[in-house]
Order: C-alpha cells, then structure tokens, then sequence
C-alpha cells in the first residue's frame, strides 16, 4: 500500500525469530506481539499514531491518501467485506496450512488435510467471486493487497492453481504490478538467509510455545 500510493517509508525489522516482538518498546505499538505495525508521525491533528492489524492500517492508509479505498459508502461496504473476509478466514486459515503441512509435519494428518482443505475451499470462493472481475471488489483495493500475500505460497497450502482458473489470472495480474513486485522484495535478504539447526530449533521454541506468561 505504501508503494501503490507513493508514500515515504522507512522499515524497522523484527526479527521473530530472536523474540524481538517481545520488547516492551515493540508491545507498545503491537500489543499482539505480531507484524505489521505502523507509525505515522503525521497522524490524526498532526500527532503521531502508532496502528496494528493489517486490516486495520490498510484502512488508516486509503482514507488518509484517498487511494484504493472508495468514498461511495456501497463500494466501501464492498472492499470492507473482502477485507475482512481475508483477516477472518484466508489468512487464518492459510496460516494453520503452513503450519500443519510445514512445522508440523507428519505429526498430525488430519490437522494438514483439513487445512488443506478449508484453504481450498477459500481459493473457490476467490475464484466465483473473481469471475468476470479484475480484482475482488471490482476494481483494485486494500482488500486485494491483503488477500494476495496469503495466496503467494500457494504450493505450500498444497493448492492447485489449474483447480482455480480465475483465481490465478488475478493471481498473475497481482504479482505484475510494479509496487507488489517492490514490495514482497522487501526482506528478500533477510528471509533467504540460511538458518542452522540450532537457530531453527530456537526460533520454533519461541514461535510456537508461547503462552500468556
């Protein structure tokens, strides 16, 4: 969204691997301890802002900018649902998919297949709806921005992508847009990294064990 609408950047890394995410100093803009999270010195009467949940922000940045977030209340009604239908069911949904047939592999089948599954489901709701459209809500939106990341690692998810014709068109029509193409190149250093055992071991320790202590 910050490439789509030109808008200066600067990205603070959280390594959650380390437990960055953790820091009082990070808790204080993400109580949930989790990506992303926005600081925008020039908020609301000119005062800082601090936003977590996606969801949330993407909606912050389209009516600040006046981008990719209509004025006409049906059409925004029509982005809103998208958008939270992704932070309710896509995203969630594709999460526990990564987790079931990655983290946890082989440990529990029918956890991977029902994932796989309900993922699958969600990628046929995508396509009916995407048939005859460009993009979710018509034309392009916050809700494309957050559905598209989570549809990325499709081969993860086990998907197949011939299953959902109109869903790889939109797929494909995403991925060519010059801010997505800048913006999942974010990090690339950082994510290929290559990992030792031992920095595996510890980053699922801290990952997946957390508690509310």
């Amino acid at each position: 969204m910050l490439e789509e609408c030109a808008i200066p950047y600067k990205v603070k890394w959280v390594n959650i691997g380390l437990g960055e995410q953790f820091r009082p100093k990070f808790l204080k803009i993400a109580p949930n301890n989790r990506m992303p999270a926005l600081v925008d010195p020039d908020g609301p009467g000119g005062a800082p802002i601090s936003i977590f949940e996606s969801g949330a922000i993407l909606q912050y940045l389209g009516e600040k900018t006046g981008q990719f977030y209509p004025k006409d209340p049906r059409d925004r009604i029509n982005v809103d649902q998208w958008l939270f239908w992704q932070m309710a069911n896509l995203g969630p949904m594709c999460g526990q998919a990564h987790h079931f047939r990655g983290y946890a592999k082989g440990k529990s089948r029918y956890a991977a297949q029902r994932y796989t599954n309900e993922v699958n489901r969600l990628y046929g709701v995508m396509n009916r709806q995407l048939r005859g459209r460009d993009y979710l809500s018509g034309a392009y939106s916050i809700a494309d921005m957050a559905a598209w990341p989570w549809v990325l690692p499709y081969k993860r998810q086990g998907q197949d992508m011939s299953e959902f014709p109109h869903l790889y068109k939109w797929f494909k029509r995403m991925g060519e847009r010059p801010a997505v193409q800048r913006g999942i190149g974010l990090g690339a250093d950082l994510r290929n990294r290559p990992q030792s055992k031992e920095e595996q071991a510890r980053a699922r320790k801290i990952l997946f064990g957390q508690r509310a202590r």
